[in-house]
C-alpha cells in the first residue's frame, strides 16, 4: 500500500480536458482490454470530479476510503469529490470509464441530476451490481454518449445531458434498492441535511449548536429528530466524520500527529490524541501502526 510522505497532503487531482474534443466538462473513454499504467493513481488521491467507470471485463483490487473492492464483471463503480481512492496495480481492462464535473451538473438542463441519489451518494457508497438487463441498459446508453461525444455541435450538450439523465436515474433507482430502498421523510430530510452540513464544515464546526444555528432550528430539536432517525446522538456523527478524516489521513499519508489535528481544526495536539483514543479505543499513532500492518 502506497502512503504519503509528511510533506505530501492527499493529491486532489482536477478534471483533465479532453485532448480529442476538448471538453472542459465531460469524458467519456471506452477500453477493449488496454493496460494503461497511471502512477497517480497508485497512491491516494481525491478527484475532483464525478467517476463513473461501467466494468465488463477486468480484475484487481483498489480501495475507497479504506474499504478494498476486488473488481466484479457487470458492475458500476462511482466515486464523488472527496472519497479517497487508490489502485493496487494496472490490469486489462474492458469497459467505460465516464467523468464529467460539478460545472457540467450546474449547467441548467442538468440542474435536477445534482438531487440524484448516485450524485449526493448519502450512504458513501461505490459499487453498484447489476443484472444481465441492467448491465444491457448501461451499455446501451453508454454507447449512445459515445456516439454524440464524437459529435461536436450545437445539440451536443442537450443530447448528452438526455442519455445522461437516463443513465443517472436508472443507477439512482438501483442505488436506492441496494443502500435504502425507502424514500425520504421530512425527519430523513432533515438528517441528510445536517449530515451535508457535517461533510461541508466539519473541519471548521465540531458542535452540534453551530449546525443548528445553520439550519435555523434549535440544537435540541436538531438533536432530537437526528437520534431519533439515526439511532445515534447529532454529536455522533460530527465525531465520525472527524475521526473517518483521522483515519484516511493516518493510513493515507505520513503527516505527523500535530498536523493531522491542526488541519481537523483542533488547536491542542493533545485534546486530539484523547479524542480519538475515546471515539476507537486507540490513540492515533497506535491505530496507523496497526492499520498498516495489516494492509502491508
Amino acid at each position: 500500500m502506497h502512503t504519503l510522505s509528511s510533506q505530501q497532503p492527499v493529491p486532489i487531482y482536477p478534471f483533465e480536458r479532453d485532448e480529442v474534443t476538448g471538453s472542459k466538462l465531460f469524458t467519456l473513454l471506452r477500453s477493449e482490454g488496454e493496460l494503461t499504467y497511471e502512477e497517480n493513481l497508485l497512491i491516494p488521491h481525491r478527484k475532483a470530479y464525478y467517476l463513473l467507470v461501467f466494468v465488463k471485463h477486468n480484475r484487481g483490487r483498489h480501495w475507497v476510503d479504506m474499504k478494498s473492492y476486488d473488481r466484479k464483471d457487470n458492475t458500476l463503480y462511482f466515486s464523488t469529490p472527496n472519497q479517497v481512492l487508490v489502485k493496487e496495480a494496472p490490469t486489462p481492462f474492458w469497459g467505460t470509464r465516464l467523468t464529467f464535473t460539478k460545472e457540467f451538473l450546474a449547467l441548467q438542463q442538468n440542474a435536477a441530476l445534482r438531487d440524484l441519489p448516485l450524485i449526493q451518494n448519502p450512504y458513501n457508497g461505490h459499487e453498484l451490481l447489476l443484472t444481465d438487463a441492467d448491465g444491457a441498459l448501461v451499455e446501451e446508453m453508454l454507447a449512445k454518449l459515445e456516439t454524440e461525444y464524437a459529435r461536436p455541435g450545437e445539440w451536443q450538450h442537450r443530447m448528452l445531458s438526455a442519455y445522461l439523465t437516463v443513465l443517472l436515474t436508472h443507477l439512482s433507482r438501483l442505488y436506492t434498492e441496494q443502500f435504502t430502498g425507502e424514500e425520504l421523510s421530512a425527519d430523513q430530510q432533515l438528517l441528510r441535511t445536517f449530515q451535508d452540513r457535517i461533510e461541508e464544515n466539519y473541519r471548521e464546526l465540531h458542535e452540534v449548536g453551530a449546525y443548528a444555528a445553520q439550519l435555523h432550528i434549535s440544537a435540541g430539536h436538531l438533536s432530537e429528530v437526528v437520534k431519533a432517525q439515526s439511532g445515534k446522538p447529532a454529536i455522533k456523527h460530527v465525531h465520525e466524520r472527524l475521526v473517518l478524516e483521522a483515519r484516511r489521513l493516518l493510513f493515507y499519508t505520513q503527516h505527523s500527529l500535530k498536523e493531522i489535528a491542526f488541519d481537523l481544526g483542533f488547536s491542542d495536539a493533545s485534546y486530539f490524541n484523547r479524542f480519538f483514543k475515546r471515539e476507537t479505543g486507540a490513540t492515533p499513532a497506535e491505530y496507523r501502526t496497526t492499520i498498516r500492518k495489516m494492509y502491508q
